[in-house]
């Protein structure tokens, strides 16, 4: 797929972008658009105007950094084409994608994996993460600027409370589609359902599927708490993601932007995880007060154990992967 519009696309794209520069009056010399497929109300966004912020302030509006929320540029996997095909984008991208093209990558979006969403840092530090970076490089041409960005928990939204894996037999759950998710919840007893992220809704509401899950602000900016009113904290997944844009095109700025782009993507990682981290009480309570029943009664470790025969599915993962990752974690 390539990266041209027509007329009449540029102009729904060109009106749902969000420009943010340094100096309004200037024409920046690199213009470079940001596209995600969340709402424009979740700290991603928040986290991705910080990071246009200051990449303007620091390269005295040389960078001009268009934000497009919710779908506009395309779905997550139109964005990663688009990038790869060397267009002057970034997205946002996760472990569980980026593992389509480098399979180790898949291990970093495992089920209950991590307990404190900072000790992450000890894995995105590592030599196992820039060897993992260096071959997506190679083998696709993409470059992964950062992957500090923590995206939240991930808990269970359906009509009913999810306490034990016993609760989810025969369920139909939606499902990011690949394979860490599908595994998980098959390992749940559930019946994994693939559902794009803006389908979601939609699939509650007919009954395509009977759950879904997410991070608490994604429930809330997807209004998915409007159809399924039980959330159980089950805390399956710590989501971490990050910005991904063409390696070529990223080579050819200025070494200066260049070391710019990298320390600010860092640097909106720390922002990010720092807003999540304060904040979840504030969507716990957003979500109370439009009518959703909070389940606390979750057996967690029956989940962790219900989950570990997940990290025997991947044979083309490096030999000791998962145990190398955990042994990084308790650093």
């Amino acid at each position: 797929m390539g990266y041209g519009f027509t007329k009449a696309a540029a102009g729904v794209v060109l009106s749902a972008g969000i420009v943010l520069t340094a100096n309004a009056t200037m024409a920046a010399d690199y213009e470079i658009r940001l596209g995600h497929v969340t709402s424009d109300k979740e700290p991603v966004h928040q986290a991705m105007e910080e990071f246009a912020r200051n990449v303007a302030e620091r390269t005295d509006g040389q960078v001009e950094i268009s934000i497009y929320p919710n779908g506009t540029l395309g779905t997550n996997l139109e964005l990663y084409e688009q990038i790869r095909a060397g267009a002057p984008i970034m997205t946002a991208a996760d472990p569980a994608y980026l593992a389509d093209f480098v399979a180790d990558f898949g291990v970093l979006g495992g089920p209950y994996l991590i307990d404190d969403p900072r000790d992450f840092t000890a894995v995105v530090t590592s030599d196992l993460f820039t060897d993992m970076t260096d071959r997506l490089r190679a083998e696709t041409g993409i470059e992964l600027l950062a992957m500090n960005w923590f995206f939240g928990q991930r808990h269970m939204l359906a009509d009913k409370p999810i306490s034990s894996p016993a609760d989810l037999d025969g369920m139909t759950f939606r499902v990011l589609p690949n394979k860490m998710w599908i595994e998980t919840f098959d390992a749940l007893g559930a019946r994994p359902t693939q559902l794009p992220w803006p389908e979601v809704y939609s699939g509650l509401s007919a009954g395509v599927v009977e759950g879904a899950e997410a991070p608490l602000p994604s429930i809330y900016g997807a209004k998915l708490h409007e159809v399924k009113s039980v959330i159980s904290l089950t805390g399956h997944f710590k989501a971490f993601t990050g910005l991904i844009m063409n390696a070529d095109y990223l080579a050819s700025l200025p070494e200066d932007i260049q070391v710019v782009l990298k320390e600010e993507a860092l640097a909106a990682g720390d922002f990010m995880t720092d807003l999540m981290l304060s904040s979840q009480e504030e969507w716990e309570q957003k979500l109370t007060d439009e009518g959703v029943t909070f389940n606390r009664d979750v057996d967690t470790e029956a989940f962790r154990q219900a989950t570990l025969p997940v990290y025997d599915q991947f044979p083309d993962w490096t030999d000791g992967l998962h145990q190398s990752v955990v042994e990084l974690l308790q650093q």
